[in-house]
């Protein structure tokens, strides 16, 4: 299972804090904020109910994963409630984020992640 990159823009924007308490799950964050010096480029970590990593995902930042293991538990916690109005998502597999999902096949995705938008045509942080 994979979960597309998803955010919320303000007023709603949210920074996460993430974790995985069962399984494994590779973690993916975008940098989305047109007057970042990294604009665009992106992160993966693997995280898992063994290494007990978690990772802070800050605001203006797309935010994915896919799941490793074959059951996991994936725990947000968010700095802002989620607002549906405000979210939005870039597809998964963008040609110019060019992210390596380590996936052997197509995944599956949810009805929301089969109509996000490319990263070009995004509506992004300033």
């Amino acid at each position: 299972m994979l979960r597309g990159l998803h955010y919320q823009l303000p007023p709603f924007a949210q920074g996460k804090l993430v974790r995985c308490s069962l399984g494994e799950v590779y973690d993916i964050a975008v940098d989305i904020r047109r007057s970042s010096p990294t604009f665009g480029q992106w992160v993966g970590v693997m995280l898992s109910a063994d290494n007990k990593r978690q990772l802070w995902i800050p605001e203006g930042f797309a935010h994915g994963f896919v799941t490793v293991s074959e059951h996991a538990e994936f725990l947000y916690k968010t700095t802002n409630y989620y607002a549906p109005d405000h979210e939005r998502s870039i597809i998964w597999n963008d040609a110019e984020l060019d992210i390596d999902w380590m996936l052997d096949s197509t995944p599956s995705l949810s009805g929301k992640d089969m109509q996000a938008c490319a990263f070009n045509t995004a509506q992004l942080f300033d």
